[in-house]
């Protein structure tokens, strides 16, 4: 079946939201062949008229408007406005992406989820490294994960800080973790501190699965570069990927088997770089956010659950929440 066959009618769709996120949800749905670009709900004048001259759209004046003109509509306002934002677009039986993370209080999030089942609503949350080739090539390649090492590093900027940079950052590597590690969590011991913004600004957690997996995730806000990295140790294998720059490396066990047997019979030589068994692996570069925009409206379209739905964005809150709250209590 072709999702984008021009038979079927187009999903309706619009963005809650055009700041530095939000504008790039809008660039992707005025170009996707399956999507009707109907407009943006945006607080401030001289952006909302910028977006509109740019994708030649409507400014809708309420969020109910936006509602009832939309199919589906991503939810790109700061995360303390999320339930605000999306009650009254659930009420008009409009399907959200929501941006992660899914709201900034479980309470909240509880509500989320009770109006999106009251009105047979779908939600995705928007933690998007899930659509990145490298999380598609970890899924297609881990199954016993042992040690997991996660960095997600960025310059400090003011947008975002109405939330730590659990919420804003490593909730994402959160996500990733709960994912390859498909198992429930024994323990979690989590240190943090304050920089410039009332809450952490860095932070670093180690999560304890119960099957024995160990994750150690690191965060920062205080960066002077960026980075997204992750290492993952099972026991047949491990593996080294960068999510900004999509790419990474392979070492499997049955290679180093194979090359040990070679130095044995003088077909290699120790210390031989081009016979060290690291290989580089082939991801196919694409952009997250629009792999993820096509899932969801794809997800709209055919009424199916989205591969990151509210119930995994509810228990990646839940952790990111009882970290924040360690390190709150730390800090006392």
């Amino acid at each position: 079946m072709n999702f984008f066959s021009s038979s079927k009618p187009k999903v309706k769709c619009g963005v809650a939201g055009v700041g530095s996120l939000g504008q790039h949800h809008a660039r992707i749905y005025a170009i996707l062949p399956n999507v009707e670009f109907m407009g943006i709900y945006e607080a401030n004048d001289e952006r909302a008229a910028e977006i509109c001259a740019r994708h030649n759209c409507r400014r809708f004046a309420t969020i109910e408007e936006l509602g009832e003109a939309c199919d589906a509509v991503s939810v790109v306002v700061p995360t303390d406005r999320h339930e605000q934002v999306a009650l009254p677009l659930l009420a008009r039986k409009t399907h959200l992406l929501i941006e992660k993370p899914i709201t900034a209080t479980l309470e909240e999030a509880e509500r989320v989820l009770a109006a999106a089942q009251a009105h047979d609503c779908i939600v995705q949350v928007g933690h998007i490294e899930h659509f990145n080739p490298v999380m598609a090539f970890m899924e297609k390649h881990i199954d016993r994960p042992g040690y997991i090492t996660a960095e997600r590093l960025a310059p400090y900027t003011p947008r975002g800080t109405e939330v730590g940079v659990v919420l804003d950052l490593m909730i994402h590597d959160i996500g990733i973790v709960l994912a390859l590690a498909k198992s429930p969590i024994r323990k979690i011991d989590s240190v943090g501190i304050s920089v410039l913004s009332k809450t952490e600004d860095i932070a670093n957690a180690r999560i304890e699965f119960e099957s024995g997996c160990v994750a150690n995730l690191s965060a920062s806000r205080m960066s002077l570069k960026k980075n997204r990295e992750i290492r993952i140790f099972q026991d047949d294998a491990y593996l080294s990927l960068d999510f900004m720059n999509q790419k990474g490396h392979l070492v499997k066990k049955s290679d180093i088997v194979t090359y040990g047997l070679k130095l044995k019979v003088g077909l290699a030589k120790a210390g031989d770089a081009s016979s060290i068994p690291v290989q580089d692996i082939p991801i196919e570069k694409d952009e997250p956010l629009k792999l993820e925009l096509m899932h969801f409206t794809e997800a709209v379209a055919e009424r199916k659950q989205p591969k990151v739905g509210a119930a995994l964005g509810k228990t990646a809150l839940e952790v990111a929440i009882q970290i924040t709250e360690q390190i709150k209590a730390a800090r006392k």
